[in-house]
Parts: structure tokens; sequence; C-alpha cells
């Protein structure tokens, strides 16, 4: 469905029909600003909200190289009206009016490199792009990209409180990704149209804590138990797949923005209004004690999260993989939240 829409885009974008997009101007004024748009994710992201009909306004932000960003993904005819911010300066008037901000920023993975390692780096990053937001854009949806996101929600969010702007509707982590490599894993073992294909992933967006709950995926495929133990592999180590086949020359850029892309939709979608929207994200959450944040299927609304989903019926070895993510999920979130405090 997701995949169809995106294609329905494209289809819309190359037409020059003066009624192309005569509904899509009539709905609501829909700002979006992208933090880290000149970069390996950012610049296709910017690509693929360009062309959504349901964004009226794009902001792309980054430290260097987003008037040529801007310029280029601004020739494209479709609604939306782009603007390009560079520095530190111009940040304020990059989020100003945003309902929905993404945040991509932050440096790559390279080979041998885990989530953990970006940390410093990126955490950093995050912390003074999310004191901006709760400044000048307080009342946007974040979705937030920069890895380790685990981390990095976390860090949003003391962010926001320490601001007295935190609303736990309203912080995202983007875990679509993983979703998608589940769903294209799984069409491929189950021989199944991959458009037809839904299977939730819970947990976090790193190594173990990525857990696809392939006993509810759809359609049922009776797939031995050896094979949804690779599949779940290899759903987990996507990203590090992706990292050593391009060979240190980059991480999973496209993919990632195409995640980004259908989650931002779907917020989109729900601040519209459009009932029954469900993704799955990292989010504030009570789903499983002692995690404040977790990702699972969320019903998106007007403002935000309207519902977290419980997890439904597990088979062992998904229970199993429950139980074995948690030290390092809940590791990771103590990890961000005493960067914020201390930093």
């Amino acid at each position: 469905m997701r995949t169809q829409l995106l294609m329905s885009a494209l289809k819309r974008s190359a037409s020059t029909a003066a009624g192309s997009f005569a509904s899509a101007s009539s709905g609501p004024e829909r700002k979006v600003a992208i933090l880290g748009a000149a970069g390996g994710i950012g610049q296709p992201l910017s690509l693929l909200m360009k062309l959504n009909p349901l964004v009226s306004s794009l902001a792309l932000y980054d430290i260097a190289g987003t008037p040529g960003v801007a310029a280029d993904v601004s020739h494209i005819n479709t609604r939306s009206e782009v603007k390009g911010y560079v520095g530190e300066e111009q940040l304020g008037e990059a989020l100003e009016g945003s309902a929905l901000i993404i945040i991509p920023a932050g440096v790559p993975r390279k080979p041998g490199m885990t989530r953990d390692d970006l940390f410093n780096i990126n955490a950093g990053i995050v912390k003074s792009l999310c004191i901006a937001i709760s400044k000048y854009a307080p009342n946007a949806l974040v979705n937030m990209i920069s890895n380790p996101v685990n981390s990095t929600v976390p860090i949003a969010a003391e962010v926001f409180n320490k601001a007295g702007t935190y609303d736990e509707k309203k912080l995202f982590g983007v875990t679509t990704l993983d979703v998608v490599r589940a769903k294209s894993f799984y069409a491929g073992k189950a021989k199944v149209a991959v458009e037809e294909v839904n299977v939730p992933v819970v947990g976090g967006h790193a190594g173990i804590t990525i857990l696809p709950l392939f006993s509810q995926a759809t359609p049922k495929a009776n797939l031995p138990d050896e094979e949804i133990k690779a599949l779940t592999k290899r759903t987990q180590d996507g990203g590090t797949e992706v990292v050593e086949a391009k060979a240190g020359k980059g991480s999973a850029t496209l993919s990632m923005a195409y995640a980004g892309a259908i989650f931002a939709d779907a917020c989109l979608k729900g601040l519209n209004g459009v009932p029954d929207v469900v993704e799955c994200s990292y989010v504030q959450s009570s789903i499983i004690p002692d995690l404040p944040f977790f990702s699972s299927k969320v019903k998106l609304g007007k403002n935000g999260v309207e519902e977290v989903l419980d997890l439904g019926p597990l088979s062992d070895f998904e229970q199993q993989g429950l139980e074995s993510l948690k030290a390092e999920l809940k590791s990771s979130i103590e990890k961000g939240i005493k960067f914020a405090d201390a930093n």
C-alpha cells in the first residue's frame, strides 16, 4: 500500500496537466523541515518529500550544501515550495511553522562501526538541533532518523522535557527501514508479492534489539524455523550488509530515505485526519516494564501518537528474542538520558 502511494506520487509528478494537483493543493498547508538535507540520506529524502502532495512547503537545512540541493529539488513540478537554509544562524527560520521535522543529520556508519560508535558525534548534533526545535517549532512532530536511534530519541525527549515543550505523542524514532527489510526478505522466502506483505517489527533499531514478528506476517507462509531464524538475523544485520557491500563508501542511504518518506507520509496522513494509519515506531511506551522507549505498532492521528498498540501473540522464538533485547535496549536508553543530563 505504501509502495503504491509513492509510485502514484511519481506518476503524478510526471504529469504537466493543470489539474494534476488540484485535490492536493486544496489540502491543509503542511510545512516539512529536513535537518541534514544535504547528506547521503537527506538528499534522496528531500526528493521523495518533494514528490509528496501533502507537503506544501519544504525547508531543507544543513551546515553546508543546501542551497544547491534546494535549487535542484525546487525544479520538480510538484506542489511544495522549497527553500534551502545553511548554518546555525538560519536554523530558526528553517524550523518556524513546521508541522513535521525529519532529522537524518549526523555521520553515517562505516565498516567496523557499530551504532554506539556513532554516539559521541551524533548525540551532540541531535541535542543542539532539538534545543532549536524546542525554541522555534515546539509543536511539530519530530521524526528521528539519526543513529543510534535507541539513544537519540531519549536524548530528544530529555531536551524537550528540560525546555518544557515535551509531548510524548510527537516524538518518533523512525524504525521503518527494519519493517521495509523484513517485508522484502520475507516476500523473497515466502514467494509472495512483496506489496501485499506486512511484518511488524518491534523493540529498537540496532542489532538484536530489532525483533521482526514473522509469526504475525501476512500473507501467512509456513516457513521452517531455520528460515525464520535466518530472516530475523538478516533483518537485524541489514544495515551492516549494506555498509559492507558499499566497501567503506557509504551506508544504507537510499533505502533509509525511502523508509523515512514512508513514515513521514503516514505522519502527515495522521495529522490530516486520515483514519486507521498504523506504522511501527520507536516511541515513549509502557508496553515493556523498565523500557520507557520501545518500538511497536502505533496508531497515528491529528496529535501524533493516538495509540500505542500491544505486541500481540509471540512465538517462542520471538519471546526469547524479546527477553534477549531488553538489557541492551535499556542500556542504550539510559546512555541517551545520561548524555542529555550531563551536557
